[in-house]
Order: structure tokens, then sequence, then C-alpha cells
């Protein structure tokens, strides 16, 4: 795509703009943080706050409260801690209302993001949702929330934009902002280096999740299934990346299985974990997506409490949670959920990769045409949607 044009338009100079925004976990500060770098070559004065991040505020965002405080996942324990989060909303409410922004932007997070874009859109506030809201898998009764709340959506899978027409609703397809900051080769050598992870080893990255309440059900069944791999091929090295608020759980179930020796624990450094590994064990999410672009073959897992799942089930749209699966439309990677998530399945399964080099290459030359197709400049192409919303 030429984007000429809207780079000419970007280095025109434009009047400060106040912007409010609203991440609720470490997935969606990444993506808010690349999108607050494209609106900051637009409106170098931009000013930026609400709930962030550490990589939003290295931009200048200023976080009111922490993307942490709102990291749950699952519909029972969203309503286990409704009233802390709903609390910070009502806060966040009266402090837009008071100094009312140029613009609002959700980042993802919609149940939390679209009662607050509804109310700040009826005030004449523009509002921009960034990730839309997973209509096509689950909870299509969302649509009518949707229009209501949002000007614009800011769509990172190409067929969303077209979804939303049917329905009345403006979208437009920026590309998945991972797929820009991830090489189209990801060079494994660096990244061991970087890691201090020998050229040679098979190495396998465990990664659990990014809230609480993933660590708290799949660490345990990853360092088992860690374990197990070990005792079948001794010279396997595993490394888990983590950050600071999850540090303490993860070092408890290392302890616990007897794994401290075996696992180097890095703090952050996901993408370079990604890279330097050969196979890896990931919790549903934006991580599988990201181990996809740096083209190693995974396993997934997910596991949540059980009355959430049962709900979460029942609306699911797809035979598929693993965001490589459902953008590829085929089960390229199994799938291990809920009562499946058991240490020798798992373990067996990453074996398996490991075992088949040409199931490897073959999984290498899908995901490259799926890089392709996400890579689409997102923060130039977000930044003048929003100019074009702004301007409407």
């Amino acid at each position: 795509m030429d984007l000429s044009g809207l780079r000419a338009t970007s280095d025109a100079t434009m009047p400060d703009l106040r912007v409010s925004m609203v991440a609720a976990e470490r997935s969606g500060d990444m993506l808010a943080a690349l999108l607050l770098g494209g609106l900051h070559k637009v409106w170098p004065g931009l000013q930026a706050s609400g709930i962030g991040g550490p990589q939003m505020d290295a931009t200048g965002f200023v976080s009111r409260w922490s993307c942490d405080e709102l990291s749950v996942r699952g519909l029972v324990e969203a309503l286990w801690n409704y009233r802390h989060i709903n609390g910070i909303r009502q806060a966040l409410i009266q402090q837009v209302l008071s100094d009312l922004p140029d613009l609002y932007v959700g980042v993802d997070a919609s149940d939390f993001n679209l009662p607050v874009e509804r109310l700040l859109r009826q005030k004449g506030v523009p509002t921009v949702q960034l990730v839309c809201p997973s209509i096509w898998a689950w909870r299509p009764e969302r649509v009518q929330k949707i229009r209501d709340s949002v000007d614009h959506v800011l769509c990172i899978y190409p067929f969303e934009p077209d979804l939303l027409a049917q329905h009345g609703i403006e979208g437009t397809f920026v590309g998945h902002p991972v797929a820009d900051v991830i090489a189209l080769e990801p060079d494994r050598l660096q990244a061991r280096q970087a890691l201090d992870l020998p050229a040679e080893a098979t190495v396998v990255a465990l990664l659990p999740g990014s809230r609480p309440s993933e660590v708290k059900g799949l660490a345990l069944p990853f360092l088992q299934a860690a374990q197990l791999m070990l005792k079948q091929r001794p010279g396997l090295r595993f490394v888990l990346p983590t950050h600071g608020l999850l540090k303490p759980m993860i070092q408890a179930v290392m302890a616990q299985t007897g794994m401290q020796a075996h696992v180097h624990l890095v703090m952050g450094r996901s993408h370079e974990v990604q890279a330097a590994c050969d196979v890896a064990l990931v919790a549903s999410g934006t991580a599988t997506l990201e181990t996809a672009l740096h083209k190693r073959p995974m396993v997934i897992a997910y596991k949540m409490q059980w009355l959430s799942w049962q709900i979460a089930n029942r609306q699911r749209l797809l035979p598929w949670v693993g965001l490589p699966n459902i953008l590829c439309n085929e089960s390229l990677l199994p799938e291990f959920l809920q009562e499946q998530v058991q240490a020798q399945a798992l373990a067996n399964a990453v074996m398996r990769w490991l075992d088949d080099p040409t199931a490897v290459a073959l999984l290498q030359d899908r995901f490259t045409v799926l890089h392709h197709q996400l890579r689409q400049d997102m923060p130039t192409l977000a930044a003048h949607a929003i100019q074009k919303t702004i301007a409407a």
C-alpha cells in the first residue's frame, strides 16, 4: 500500500490534541504505545492521559491508573473485581467530563470502554475504538452497543471493516501493529545472544499469560510439562518471560516444581524469547499471534474459572480460540482448553513439533503469508483515520 500521501498529511503542522485513552492490559499497552507514536507525528504537542502501562508512559502518556488494575479475564473474574473496576471507570468518567478531551480512544477492553465511549459521544467527543470487539467470534449482541458508542473502529484484521459496514459502523483496516514491529525474518541467533542462551541448544518458550488469572491456571501445568520434556530430552533449555507483578507467582510455581535451575526467567522481552525459541507453549491471546509472526511453532492452551468458561463457550461462534488458527481459518496449531490442559498432553504436543521439521517448515510458510497480510503500518493508517474522524 502506498502511504506517501498519508505521510505528507502527517508532516503538516497540526493544532495540539488532547486525548483520553484507556488500555486495560499489557497487550493493549503495547498497541496503544504504537498508536501514540503515530499520533505524535501528526500532533507533536499531543497531550494524552488516562489508563495505561509502561510502554504508553514511555511515549509521554500520563497514566492516572495502571492498566494492571483492570487486567482480568472472564465474566466471573470481572464480577469478583467489579466494584474496584467500576470505581476506576466512574472516576475516569468524572475526570473526563470535568475537562472534555478532543478525542477518546478505547484500546480493546470493550466491556470497559464502550460505556465510557457512549457517554462521551453523547457529549460531542469523537470516540475511536482500537481493536474491533470480536463480534465474529462471540457475543454478536454487542453490535448495537458499538454502533451507539463509537464513531470509528480501527480494525486490526482485514475482514472486520466489511463486517462492521453491514451493521452501519465505520471501520478502517489498519493492520496489526505487532506485524510492523516484528521482523519478517526474526534473528534467532541474535535473540539467543541477547538472552544469554546457547546458540545450538533446543529452546522451548513458556508463555503462561500476562494476567494473574492466566498464570494461576497455566503456570503449574506448563512447568510440569517442562519437567516431562526435560526427562525425555535432558538438553532442552526453557525460557519464560514475565513482568514484576507476576514474578513472585511464577517463582513460587518454579519452586513447587523444582524447575528453578532449568527455566531461564526473564523480565519482559517476550519478543526476544519468541525469536529465540524453537517451539513455544503459549496461553491463548495476543502472544499466540506474536509467536506466529516470529514463525515459531506452538501449542496453545487456555484455562479459566469454570463458570466463566461455561458462559464464554456457549457464546463461541468459531471452533478455535487461538488467533493463528482463526486468522488462517484452519487447525494449524493444537489447542488444549480447560480440562484438556494436562502436563503430559502439553509435553507430547510440544515434542511432536520438535520431531517434525517438515511440518514446521510448512507452518512457517503459512505464517509468512499471514505476516504480509497484517503488515500495513498501523500507526500511520490509524492516525490518518483519526484525522478524518475528528474532521467529520
